[in-house]
């Protein structure tokens, strides 16, 4: 006759077993499911990603590429990073700021532009575009329910001069919500940039586990499900106040959070 106690050692493992199985299979289920949402929400999000530049008619390349932006409010602005835009537009030779809206293929729409709205201190621009028609608008989200490890993503021209005008989607996560400027241990690590953040406005941004390019200002980062704006995606000014102290730039990327768009967006209205 055998001994209960095997019986419920092998009860136990089965159960054990089952509910490991149980775990992986939920685990395995939301990475199934998030991928799913993001090959829906692409195509929502594509139409609404421009590339922002200057275009001369008598020049090779006619339009140079500066970095990303994306539509919102009312479809006739663009948001994107300030140190996208030129320092000065040369009127005379008949320069211009323009965006492109990407067609089939390498073709694409070009569209005069100004800017609106400019705010250095957080790096975000609001362009306006001359003319119609309406371009569909991104629905921006709330910065408070970003949390750290949540799935993102983000749509843009990473290195679009030489990679050409097809917007590219790139996913990860949030591994980090940190302040823009970092105190340094060493006086010489200080610039008057970083002093002037650290002393005045210390704001945080994501840090993100993904890799993006100096195409990618300016690129909406994103909720994969909804397609909802979460921040702007933002390659120069954050590296330069973070890793300051850096002889070459970390591959991490980081993105100014979308509330900081949204007051520039109320102060327009």
């Amino acid at each position: 006759m055998s001994s209960p106690a095997p019986a419920r050692a092998v009860r136990s493992l089965r159960r054990r077993f089952l509910i490991c199985a149980l775990a992986l299979s939920a685990v395995v289920g939301m990475g199934t499911s998030a991928r799913a949402d993001l090959v829906a929400t692409v195509p929502r999000i594509k139409p609404s990603v421009v590339a922002v530049g200057t275009y001369q008619r008598t020049r090779s390349p006619a339009f140079l590429f500066r970095g990303t932006g994306f539509v919102v409010g009312n479809g006739l602005l663009v948001a994107t990073n300030a140190h996208v835009l030129p320092e000065r537009v040369d009127t005379d030779k008949m320069e211009a700021l323009v965006v492109v809206v990407p067609g089939d293929g390498q073709t694409g729409t070009v569209r005069a532009a100004r800017v609106v709205a400019s705010e250095r201190s957080r790096d975000l621009a609001v362009l306006r575009l001359d003319g119609g028609p309406a371009l569909p608008a991104l629905r921006l989200g709330a910065s408070a329910r970003v949390l750290e490890g949540q799935e993102i993503a983000f749509t843009g021209f990473p290195i679009g001069n030489v990679l050409g005008m097809t917007p590219v989607t790139h996913r990860g996560i949030v591994s980090a919500i940190t302040p823009i400027g970092i105190p340094q241990a060493n006086s010489r690590d200080l610039d008057p940039a970083l002093i002037r953040r650290l002393a005045n406005d210390v704001f945080r941004v994501y840090q993100l586990d993904a890799t993006a390019y100096p195409g990618n200002s300016g690129s909406p980062l994103y909720d994969p499900a909804s397609g909802e704006v979460l921040g702007v995606m933002n390659m120069v000014f954050v590296k330069s106040t973070k890793e300051n102290v850096l002889s070459d730039p970390s591959g991490i990327s980081y993105a100014i959070p979308v509330e900081y768009l949204q007051r520039l967006l109320a102060e327009l209205k």
